[in-house]
């Protein structure tokens, strides 16, 4: 009887314990590899089915910054973000007008006086002039002869020079000259009349004795050691200055009526010159004036003390024509130069005053300055 318990015993036991390995359990259960794979793809699916919105904005790659051989710092920025650089066209054959040397536009001369005009001009481009010419382009002509212009490497200047004759017939006449290349080519001319041609203008008058050089002050090129000057002052410029004293006291006590000053840039040594338009000269004419000084407020002297000079400008030479030392003693000093050295050419004259050491009270004077026969 036993016996048969003990085994119903076991067999309970045991029924009870496979049952437990059939009972629910709160475990999570463990997928197959498959469907893990299946779960990931469908998700990726969905992810890329979704609406995703982009920004158009593209940034450039940053600036890139080296040092170069000498040990400044250079910045190179990316060409993504950069414009393209418009090139210019480099031109072979241009010229560019600089001034004229001399004879200025309006220059009187008499009929059939000869003259010379000359140019600066600039080779512009970017090829040497070898061979290139003078030619006549338009206007008057008035006996004018092509000429070879030298070589000029670009960016050079050069002066050229025309030979003219005046015309017998008092008016007005202009003549317009061009270069030309080895190739017969006319080049453009920078800075010319309509871009291609450089002139010169004078007028032709009837012969007659004199010019004032007074009156015609304002027409003169004035200049100094400090450069260009301004007709009329201010007094106080330290490059110099020149203007009119009409009527005021000069060192002898008088107030004459035409009185120029001209003084020289405030230096030791300093310098003035004034060039004329150009005149042609009449024989039997001389060059006459007064020189000397401004008095002082107080009507005294003061310590001025130059040399005035005549010169005149001929085939851009300048040559001297008189040259007088004098001080601020109360006494004006007589200019009288006979002309006949000259007379038939056409010329610019030029008055000039040089400090004799310090310029500080250096009111030099010239008074009623004219050319005329006596």
């Amino acid at each position: 009887m036993f016996k048969v318990a003990r085994n119903i015993f076991i067999l309970t036991v045991i029924i009870l314990v496979l049952s437990a390995c059939n009972l629910p359990s709160n475990a999570p259960a463990t997928e197959q590899p498959n469907a893990v794979f299946t779960a990931a793809a469908l998700t990726v699916q969905a992810q890329m089915t979704q609406p995703v919105s982009f920004s158009t904005l593209t940034l450039p790659p940053p600036a890139v910054t080296i040092t170069n051989t000498l040990g400044s710092a250079l910045t190179l920025v990316p060409s993504a973000t950069l414009a393209p650089a418009a090139s210019a066209t480099p031109v072979c054959d241009q010229a560019q007008f600089v001034k004229d040397v001399n004879i200025p536009d309006g220059s009187q001369l008499a009929p059939g006086a000869s003259f010379t005009k000359t140019w600066r001009l600039r080779n512009a481009g970017v090829c040497t002039w070898s061979g290139y010419t003078l030619l006549f382009d338009s206007g008057d002509l008035m006996g004018g002869i092509a000429e070879t212009v030298g070589s000029v490497p670009p960016g050079q200047e050069v002066d050229v020079s025309v030979n003219f004759t005046a015309p017998s017939t008092a008016g007005s006449y202009r003549s317009y000259w061009r270069i030309r290349n080895s190739s017969g080519v006319l080049i453009p001319v920078l800075g010319g009349t309509q871009g291609k041609s450089f002139f010169v203008d004078v007028k032709v008058v009837t012969a007659s004795s004199g010019f004032d050089l007074h009156s015609r002050a304002t027409d003169a090129n004035w200049v100094s050691g400090g450069g260009n000057l301004v007709f009329g002052g201010p007094d106080t410029d330290v490059k110099g200055f020149v203007m009119y004293r009409n009527n005021q006291k000069l060192e002898d006590g008088t107030s004459p009526s035409k009185v120029l000053e001209t003084h020289p840039q405030w230096v030791d040594n300093g310098v003035i010159t004034g060039l004329y338009p150009a005149y042609t000269v009449v024989s039997g004419e001389h060059f006459k004036a007064k020189i000397g000084f401004l008095a002082q407020s107080d009507g005294t002297c003061g310590s001025g003390n130059v040399k005035f000079q005549l010169n005149y400008k001929e085939s851009n030479v300048l040559k001297n024509l008189g040259e007088w030392a004098d001080t601020c003693d109360g006494v004006l000093k007589d200019v009288d130069v006979d002309l006949s050295s000259i007379a038939g050419k056409t010329v610019q004259i030029a008055l000039a005053v040089l400090a004799n050491g310090s310029a500080g009270q250096d009111w030099a004077v010239w008074v009623g300055p004219q050319v005329k026969i006596p």
